[in-house]
């Protein structure tokens, strides 16, 4: 009975706000109109720039060494880690195993 009620309100809510919300976008969202010669020619392709345009196999050969590169740097950073959990380990048995020592010597 709750979960009616509540779905009920909110559909109310929804509705009241979609209809205001109506009005609003229909004045946003205008009409298609043409593009003018202006908005045409900044749009056009500038033959000046073209040279500085990347090709399609460079931009995949920098994306790929960009991945390789980051694979690299995560490879790094995980055998870091892992060494330093061992050397980790490995003190705390030399200390552990240096505190035993000491107590079978006193």
């Amino acid at each position: 009975m709750a979960f009616f009620l509540k779905t009920s309100i909110a559909s109310q809510f929804r509705s009241h706000s979609q209809k205001t919300e109506d009005a609003l976008s229909v004045s946003r969202r205008g009409f298609h109109v043409e593009l003018g010669a202006r908005e045409k020619a900044l749009l056009a392709e500038d033959p000046a720039l073209k040279r500085y345009k990347s090709t399609h196999t460079s931009v995949r050969l920098v994306k790929r060494l960009g991945d390789v590169l980051t694979l690299v740097v995560v490879a790094g950073c995980c055998y870091e880690i892992y060494v330093r959990a061992v050397m980790r380990e490995e003190a705390r048995k030399q200390a552990k195993a240096t505190t035993e020592k000491h107590l079978w010597l006193s």
